[in-house]
């Protein structure tokens, strides 16, 4: 839909639908040009509802046919206006049948029902059914669905809907036909249907109550090889539900499939999960380590749906974490457990971290920030956004720690026994886990409603003589768009401390023996916590485990830092403390370089931090997985979000510089840590051998940010003789960043081999949008290249989006070119995607942030989108809410 004026959309305005419904029968005769979609509800009018009339939606849609109780209505006993069709009157029992007609193959939104190189996909959540057939559209209208698919049999032999298959056969007219019934109530988001020329991997899973389920994983033909591990991903998925959470697969089948064309990263409709290819197809020719680990990922957040999403769902949009933060949290704890190992756990711990700390954080502070339940919309797809997943699983996880791992599987179990078949709200599981541990968490709900990130701060006093140590938690919130004020927040706080030689001390709290680790309450703006019985001086481990979404800020000194760094027993917090350090030389250097135009001839890294490193690096009793994350330096990105006026240029400067002396000055250990760390023999994406892969190829980046004819040579010697993506697109890399004459030829050779394997060539454009040496003409040059399309949501990403969002030193060249690039791209997606058009969009988010010089180029480009006359509110929303705040 398409408006100059927006409408808002309100969580306080929230109403009950009218009517329920409570089956769905759906008839679709598929067409490329022309589907006929017909359908008959059976609805009832809502006790609870303060309306009267049946609403339902529908968009870019043709309505045909129209029957309410057996009655075929015209136009004057209805009204069709703004995508809703609205019946005044009614009876309290109907049944209606609507004919509808549809044009998949125009349907380049991706949204509702689409074709993708010749096949046919639904994609609903979030308000993509009312593209396909008129219906109360919204979460908390919960139905039964019966689905005939009717097609051409050779162009589209497999027909594929929710739930389970109660019959299929042939046509008279060279068309077949399927009947797929699914037996548990859903919202109409998680609708699906596929017809297409596919090919599966199946196998006979045996359940923990004894029954059989038959999996599918369905793929293009030529794809069957690399679906193994989306199948071995699946099953430890559902056996691991069966064991954490006595959650067992509710359907006789269970099926993924894979299309190139898709928006997100995979959808969870119920029995039905359609993914984005990138998140299923894996061998090691074509996939990473990276790769792997997200289809495990991935794969297992779609399952676990099944239960948090599927059989308790949202009962509005503004609920959405209560099914995404819910699962990714319990995605996250299903990899962590997968790796088996307490430093697995951690390195799992710390890519979360980073990913908060790289895009939620500036999302908080930025004027897109919102509450993990927020509280108005223009458009719902804006905010499937890392607040919602990623801050709404910490939130989640919080839970976990305040009342441990039994006491959280209390409050799922009671959550479940409440809300089967419901659509709910956060404040449902907030109570449950309240009711299970008998604790009253009314200040938690502030986690739900306040946006921002909270400031932590603390200051830590010894008192030899009492041998006590007093530690002062300090929490406040920055302002927000619309929440000018902040309520304190209820904040678990881990701490250790430990002693001069590193070792952890005993803790005692108000007279209460607590381990190793503490985990304080902080309610108040201000609270002191004494511990007792300590002996010596020590340095204060604060937020261990990252036990909270917040910044913590000061409290360390240099040496603490470097303590804490070389000794914390607790994996997270000595990563952090490295991080610390390594982001205080950071911004030094940025200053420096800002203020001298041959910046980097006169940039200077201290020895002990050099030292400090070194000791990580060559320290074989660490996990290969655990020195990588350590030797990783923050992002261009994560430095410029500490600083109040940003110049990309000197952030640039500053941590190539790093990383160039990091190569030259470490040159002996990387090389040695290069040889150490082979992995000899077939590949494997385990844990163990990808760390090993990990901190080989961060040795070999770090030694061609310095390069000499060796480290060209070592990378082009992997680049030759690689036997897996990981290590090919690795040396690849750092020929690219180096600069050298080498690059243009292996990027030919990577090219000609993998010009068939979308995936491949998505990170062929990927590796050179990333690249510093990448500028805005070589982006254009390579949006000529036949292989370039912005139709494929992947294939945008892999090129402009990365390069306006991940390529800082050239989006923000000086001229001001990126971003009127930006904007154009911007307005082109628009036209074709709005939900791709919008994630880009987003690029822009933090401009008044940037010099002067930057500033002014930003906001022109920003008011060129939004005084487009035709505009999506997808992108509306974005670049107005930009301008204002």
């Amino acid at each position: 839909m398409r408006t100059d004026t927006p409408q808002t959309i309100f969580r306080k305005d929230y109403t009950p639908p009218s009517y329920l419904v409570d089956t769905v029968e759906l008839g679709f005769d598929l067409d490329p040009a022309r589907t006929i979609v017909a359908s008959r509800l059976t609805l009832r009018r809502n006790p609870a509802a303060t309306t009267r009339g049946i609403e339902l939606h529908g968009e870019d849609i043709e309505l045909v046919a129209l029957r309410l109780n057996g009655k075929l209505l015209g136009k004057r006993d209805y009204t069709l206006a703004n995508n809703l069709l609205t019946i005044r009157s009614a009876p309290d029992d109907v049944v209606l049948e609507i004919e509808t007609l549809c044009a998949p193959d125009k349907n380049t939104t991706l949204s509702g029902l689409y074709v993708s190189n010749g096949n046919f996909f639904t994609q609903c959540e979030a308000e993509g059914f009312r593209r396909i057939t008129f219906f109360p559209d919204r979460p908390d209208v919960m139905a039964k669905f019966t689905v005939m698919l009717r097609a051409d049999k050779a162009r589209y032999p497999v027909l594929l809907s929710n739930g389970n298959l109660l019959e299929e056969g042939d046509l008279d007219d060279g068309r077949h036909y399927a009947l797929w019934e699914d037996p548990f109530k859903k919202p109409s988001y998680l609708f699906a249907l596929v017809a297409a020329q596919l090919v599966c991997q199946e196998e006979t899973f045996r359940l923990a109550d004894g029954r059989d389920a038959l999996l599918q994983v369905w793929v293009e033909d030529g794809n069957l090889d690399k679906t193994d591990y989306a199948m071995q991903s699946l099953k430890h998925s559902i056996r691991w539900d069966e064991e954490k959470y006595g959650l067992e697969l509710d359907l006789d089948r269970f099926m993924i499939v894979a299309t190139s064309d898709f928006n997100m990263g995979a959808m969870e409709n119920k029995g039905l999960n359609i993914f984005n290819t990138k998140f299923v197809l894996a061998n090691p020719r074509v996939a990473t380590d990276i790769d792997f680990q997200g289809i495990e990922a991935v794969v297992a957040h779609e399952y676990f749906h099944n239960w948090t999403g599927n059989r308790v769902t949202c009962r509005d949009w503004f609920q959405l974490s209560l099914k995404e933060g819910l699962t990714v949290f319990r995605d996250q704890e299903f990899t962590a457990d997968m790796i088996g190992t307490a430093t697995g756990r951690a390195v799992t711990r710390i890519d979360q971290v980073r990913t908060l700390r790289q895009a939620q954080f500036p999302e908080d502070a930025g004027p897109m920030a919102h509450p993990v339940r927020p509280d108005s919309f223009v458009e719902i797809n804006n905010f499937y956004t890392v607040t919602v997943y990623e801050k709404g699983a910490e939130v989640v996880r919080m839970y976990q720690t305040l009342f441990g791992v039994d006491g959280f599987r209390k409050g799922m179990d009671l959550y479940f026994a409440r809300h089967d078949e419901q659509a709910v709200e956060c404040d449902d599981f907030r109570r449950a886990m309240a009711d299970a541990n008998n604790r009253e968490l009314g200040q938690f709900e502030r986690w739900y409603s306040q946006a921002g990130t909270p400031v932590l701060r603390f200051e830590g006093r010894w008192d030899e003589a009492a041998q006590t140590y007093t530690l002062t938690l300090f929490q406040s919130c920055p302002a927000t768009p619309g929440q000018p004020e902040k309520l304190p927040f209820h904040i678990p706080v881990a701490v250790g401390l430990l002693d001069a030689a590193g070792a952890d001390m005993a803790l005692v709290v108000d007279g209460q023996q607590r381990g190793t680790t503490a985990v304080l309450e902080l309610t108040e703006a201000e609270q002191t916590f004494v511990f007792t019985g300590v002996t010596g001086q020590p340095v204060a481990s604060v937020l261990r485990d990252f036990s909270a979404p917040v910044i913590l800020q000061g409290g360390y000194t240099d040496a603490d830092l470097l303590h804490l760094f070389s000794h914390d027993s607790d994996p997270v917090n000595r990563w952090e403390a490295g991080q610390r350090l390594a982001m205080e030389r950071l911004l030094k250097l940025t200053g420096e370089a800002g203020a001298n135009d041959d910046a980097a001839a006169s940039l200077n890294l201290d020895e002990t931090f050099i030292e400090a490193l070194r000791k990580i690096l060559v320290d074989e009793t660490l996990d290969p997985a655990f020195r990588e994350q350590c030797l990783t330096l923050p992002s261009e990105s994560m430095v410029a979000e500490q600083l109040e006026c940003v110049d990309p240029l000197a952030v640039h400067i500053a941590r190539q510089f790093v990383r160039a002396d990091l190569g030259t000055r470490l040159r002996n250990e990387l090389l040695a840590q290069y040889e150490a760390n082979a992995t000899p023999g077939p590949y494997s994406p385990d844990a163990a051998s990808a760390g090993k892969r990990a901190l080989k190829n961060l040795a070999l980046a770090y030694l061609n940010a310095a390069p000499d004819a060796a480290s060209v040579a070592l990378a082009q010697r992997q680049f030759d003789e690689a036997d897996n993506m990981t290590d090919r697109a690795a040396a690849l890399s750092a020929l690219v960043a180096a600069r050298v004459p080498q690059a243009a030829d292996a990027l030919a050779v990577f090219y000609d081999e993998f010009q068939n394997e979308a995936l491949v060539v998505d990170k062929w454009f990927a590796m050179q949008a990333l690249s510093p040496t990448t500028d805005l003409a070589a982006v254009r040059a390579l949006m000529t290249h036949p292989a370039f399309t912005l139709r494929n949501p992947n294939r945008a990403r892999s090129l402009v989006a990365m390069f306006c969002v991940n390529n800082p030193v050239q989006f923000h060249a000086p001229d001001g070119s990126g971003y009127a690039f930006w904007a154009e791209q911007v307005i082109a997606l628009d036209a074709l995607n709005p939900q791709v058009a919008s994630r880009l969009a987003r690029a822009m988010d933090r401009w008044r942030r940037y010099a002067p010089a930057l500033q002014w180029q930003m906001r022109e480009a920003l008011q060129k989108v939004a005084g487009q006359v035709k505009l999506s509110n997808d992108v509306r929303e974005i670049v107005g809410k930009a301008l204002a705040n």
